[in-house]
């Protein structure tokens, strides 16, 4: 029930919100029912421009807009529309392809495909002058995020975030979004949209991609992991309100200062994020997590399956999208063959958690904080039981920030220091063992994913950092436990593999 115009209004900038590229907003009622009322609201939301005069278009039939980031807005009143043939003569259809299009009188339009967004609205005057009653419906995927926005709406109240600004932030190569919330009085949050994974095709055994590699289906993990992280002390955001089943989190927000600077990694933060793996890698961590009342998120192993068909990403993607050339399958097969093998002596005694993600975007700087609490935490919903070498690797081969050899051995060695002050019986010379191993794999898989990135997403951006991480992959190979490798490189991919590699992996630290 919506009591006046305002409350109209209001529902109008509500609808905004989860409006995309595509989608048709049917606007239904009759003569008066406040239907140009709404459609106003939304594209003054949808422009960012209160003020903005948004005519009936009545007469015109179609009125367009544009929106921040080329956004195109049309509006389209149908009342006069003879037959849905003028829609042709007018190039409707391609001038709504790509833009969000309200529709007045949508049953004029004929059958749509694609998402729609269906509010029939009509007047109620026994509720007062200018009361109307709303039905809102969506189809074609409309549905599960009108859903969601209606959840999203009611945790904002209830955490007391609904007066907030609301600014989009930049993503990362996920699914996930993120959103910067300022109160009026300057206080700040981070809303996160992850939605439940829904399972892909499968890919091998009936198991799809994400089950395989041990990729978080849903929110559980983040907060598992967040919680688990809290109660031992270091910088993972609070979380100020959640909604489990959409996937809505509202957590602190850590700020944005780096780790890194124009020249590279800072050494005095790196420093305390190696202290920081130290501390958590010798320490009894339990493999199972509490996320609520009567729910648990049970940490996956980073097992031989996810480890070795992480792998293989990069026959399958980078070798043809970058180097032009399937593999020959005897040669693609021995690849494999050689990583499991390689692999399958690095099973840990006692694996930790493997935040997976350790890297430069991830970790914020503190500085009002003290001690390892100045390494704040984020992006570690895919934690899994794995070998303490894999984080060290993820940060010290960072794979968007150029670090010298020396830089990675020097911290190579703080690292095993830290760790002998705790453990007097650490094996270093095993650990040395299993970073270059881990940290070739690492580097063999987000050749791979990159690759993806570029030709199946659309995220060329991601090609820039390849001969960063080809050189990682080369530095690593040099180590003799990856001598097989090598030499099936220098066959099948030789220029990854020059005949002197000057940068050899750490042996020892």
């Amino acid at each position: 029930m919506l009591p006046d115009e305002g409350a109209t209004e209001d529902l109008g900038r509500f609808l905004a919100e989860l409006l995309q590229p595509g989608d048709l907003v049917a606007l239904s009622g009759g003569l008066g029912g406040g239907k140009t009322t709404l459609a106003r609201a939304l594209i003054r939301e949808l422009t960012a421009t209160p003020d903005l005069d948004v005519p009936s278009p009545t007469f015109t039939l179609i009125q367009p807009y544009e929106a921040p980031g080329g956004r195109q807005i049309v509006h389209a009143d149908l009342y006069r529309l003879r037959s849905p043939d003028e829609l042709v003569e007018l190039g409707f259809d391609e001038m709504t392809e790509a833009a969000i299009t309200l529709v007045e009188w949508p049953e004029r339009l004929g059958d749509r495909a694609g998402p729609i967004l269906t509010v029939d609205l009509s007047l109620r005057a026994e509720f007062g002058d200018g009361a109307r009653f709303a039905r809102i419906d969506g189809s074609g995927g409309m549905d599960a995020r009108l859903k969601r926005a209606r959840a999203l709406r009611i945790l904002l109240v209830r955490s007391g975030w609904d007066e907030a600004a609301r600014i989009p932030m930049q993503g990362d190569a996920s699914s996930r979004a993120y959103e910067r919330l300022i109160k009026p009085d300057g206080a700040r949050a981070v809303l996160m949209v992850s939605p439940p994974r829904s399972d892909g095709p499968p890919v091998r055994n009936g198991k799809p991609y994400s089950a395989i590699v041990k990729l978080a289906e849903s929110v559980h993990a983040f907060v598992g992991v967040d919680r688990g992280l809290r109660a031992l002390g270091f910088s993972a955001p609070r979380i100020y309100g959640e909604d489990l089943n959409e996937g809505l989190l509202i957590i602190e927000d850590l700020g944005s200062e780096p780790v890194v600077d124009a020249s590279g990694p800072r050494p005095e933060r790196y420093a305390e994020a190696v202290r920081l793996l130290a501390k958590l890698h010798a320490t009894e961590l339990p493999g199972v997590l509490p996320v609520a009342d009567g729910i648990d998120h049970v940490l996956p192993p980073y097992d031989l399956e996810a480890l070795v068909f992480e792998t293989e990403l990069l026959p399958d993607w980078y070798c043809p999208a970058i180097r032009g050339a399937d593999l020959p399958s005897p040669a693609r097969s021995e690849f494999v063959a050689l990583w499991a093998e390689v692999l399958g002596g690095l099973i840990p005694e006692r694996p930790t958690w493997t935040l997976r993600d350790y890297h430069s975007p991830n970790l914020i700087w503190l500085p009002q904080r003290e001690g390892l609490e100045r390494i704040g935490l984020i992006d570690f919903q895919d934690a899994v039981l794995g070998h303490p070498a894999y984080d060290l690797a993820s940060l010290l081969q960072d794979a968007r920030v150029d670090a010298t050899a020396e830089f990675e051995l020097r911290l190579l060695g703080l690292y095993v220091r830290e760790r002998r002050n705790r453990e007097p019986d650490f094996d270093m010379q095993g650990f040395a063992r299993a970073y270059a191993v881990l940290a070739a794999q690492r580097a063999t898989k987000i050749l791979g994913i990159f690759a993806r990135l570029d030709r199946r997403d659309g995220k060329p951006g991601y090609l820039a950092h390849l001969p960063r991480i080809e050189g990682y992959l080369t530095r690593n190979l040099a180590h003799p436990a990856l001598t097989r490798l090598r030499l099936w490189h220098a066959e099948h991919l030789p220029d990854l593999v020059p005949k002197a590699a000057p940068d050899a992996a750490p042996e020892d630290a």
